[in-house]
C-alpha cells in the first residue's frame, strides 16, 4: 500500500515538474506557437480544397504556407521603405502642429479663450507626440529586434505546416486527453469551432475589408500617409463597436479645415461605403456562426491587448469564449446563453 502511494506521488510530482519546465521552455515562443495554430483554423477550408485537387496533405500544407509566406513578404519588401518614410513624416508633423488655430478654425465658439485654447492645444499635442514617438520607437525595436521577430516567424510557419498537415489527428489526440462523455465532447467542440469562426472571421477579417475599403479612398483621394491610415483603419475596423468612422470622419473634417472639400467629400463616400458593407459581408457569416456578446468582446479585446500585446485581440476574446462555453456546458440548460447566441438565430 505504501509502495502504490509513494509511487502516485513520485510520478505527480515528476509530472508537474516536467509541466512547469516545459511551461518555461515554451513560454518565449508560446503566442507563436499559438498564432500558428490560429493560421492553421483559417486556412483549413483551404486546405481542404487543395487536398481533393494533390491528395497529398503535406504538399498542399507546404503550397499554403509558401502562398502565405509570399503574400508577406513581397508587401513588407515592397512597402516597408514607404511606411518608415511615412512614420518619419508624421513623427515631424506631429512635432511641428499647430492644434490652437485648427481648434479656433473648427470650434470657434467653444474655443474663445486664447488661454483655454493653449491649454487644451497643448494637452492634445502632447498626447500626439508621445503617440508618434511611441510608433517610432515600435519602429526602431523591430529593427533592432530581427532576430527574435525573424525566430518567432519561422515557429509560427512551423506551427502552421504542422497543424494544416496533422490538424485531424491532433484534435483526435486531445479528444482522447479530456474526461468528458462523447456527448458533453461534441458539444465543446463544436461550440469551440462556432465562436473561433466568429471571432476570426466575423470580427477580424471583415474588419480587415472594411479598412481596406477606406484604405482605398485613401489612395484614390491622394490623402498624405495612405499606408499607416490604411493599417490604422484595419486595427479600428476589427474592434467592436468602433469603425470606419473614427478615422474616416477625423480624415474628412482635416480635409475640410485645410479647404479641400471634393477629397473631404470623397472620404466621407468611403467611409459610408465601408460602414454599408458590414450589411453585406456579415449576414453569410451571423448565419453559420455563433455570435459572441459584443461586451465579451471589447472586454476580451482590450485585455487580450494588454496582457499579450497585438496577438491579444484574438486571443482575449476566445480565452473568455471557452471560459463561457465551458460554464454552458456545465449549467446544461435549456434556456439559451446571454453571452453567446448559438448560430442561425
Amino acid at each position: 500500500m505504501e509502495d502504490i502511494f509513494f509511487k502516485r506521488v513520485t510520478t505527480t510530482v515528476i509530472s508537474l515538474g516536467l509541466l512547469i519546465l516545459a511551461f518555461l521552455l515554451l513560454q518565449p515562443i508560446l503566442l507563436s506557437i499559438i498564432g500558428g495554430f490560429l493560421l492553421a483554423f483559417i486556412f483549413t477550408p483551404l486546405q481542404k480544397l487543395f487536398i481533393k485537387v494533390i491528395k497529398s496533405r503535406a504538399i498542399s500544407a507546404g503550397i499554403i504556407c509558401l502562398l502565405l509566406l509570399a503574400a508577406i513578404i513581397i508587401p513588407l519588401w515592397l512597402f516597408t521603405p514607404t511606411i518608415i518614410d511615412e512614420s518619419i513624416k508624421i513623427y515631424r508633423a506631429s512635432q511641428e502642429l499647430d492644434l490652437v488655430t485648427s481648434l479656433k478654425t473648427l470650434f470657434p465658439s467653444f474655443f474663445t479663450s486664447d488661454e483655454f485654447s493653449q491649454e487644451v492645444g497643448s494637452i492634445v499635442q502632447s498626447f500626439i507626440v508621445k503617440l508618434t514617438n511611441s510608433l517610432m520607437n515600435y519602429l526602431s525595436n523591430i529593427v533592432l529586434e530581427f532576430p527574435s521577430i525573424a525566430a518567432q516567424i519561422l515557429v509560427i510557419f512551423f506551427t502552421f505546416y504542422y497543424a494544416l498537415k496533422d490538424g485531424p489527428y491532433m484534435i483526435d489526440y486531445v479528444k482522447s486527453l479530456l474526461p468528458f462523455s462523447k456527448d458533453v465532447e461534441k458539444k465543446l467542440f463544436d461550440s469551440t469551432k462556432q465562436i473561433t469562426s466568429s471571432v476570426l472571421y466575423g470580427q477580424v477579417i471583415l474588419g480587415a475589408i472594411q479598412g481596406l475599403i477606406l484604405g482605398i479612398g485613401f489612395f484614390l483621394f491622394g490623402i498624405s500617409n495612405p499606408f499607416l491610415l490604411t493599417v490604422l483603419a484595419i486595427f479600428l475596423c476589427a474592434l467592436p463597436i468602433i469603425g470606419p468612422s473614427f478615422i474616416g470622419i477625423p480624415v474628412a473634417i482635416t480635409l475640410l479645415i485645410g479647404g479641400n472639400s471634393s477629397s473631404a467629400f470623397g472620404i466621407l463616400l468611403f467611409t459610408l461605403m465601408a460602414s454599408l458593407s458590414e450589411n453585406f459581408t456579415r449576414p453569410l457569416f451571423s448565419a453559420k456562426f455563433a455570435k459572441l456578446h459584443t461586451g465579451v468582446l471589447l472586454i476580451g479585446m482590450i485585455g487580450g491587448f494588454i496582457f499579450f500585446g497585438i496577438l491579444g485581440f484574438i486571443l482575449g476574446p476566445l480565452i473568455l469564449a471557452y471560459l463561457v462555453i465551458v460554464v454552458e456546458i456545465y449549467r446544461n440548460k435549456n434556456t439559451p446563453s446571454v453571452l453567446i447566441q448559438e448560430s442561425g438565430k
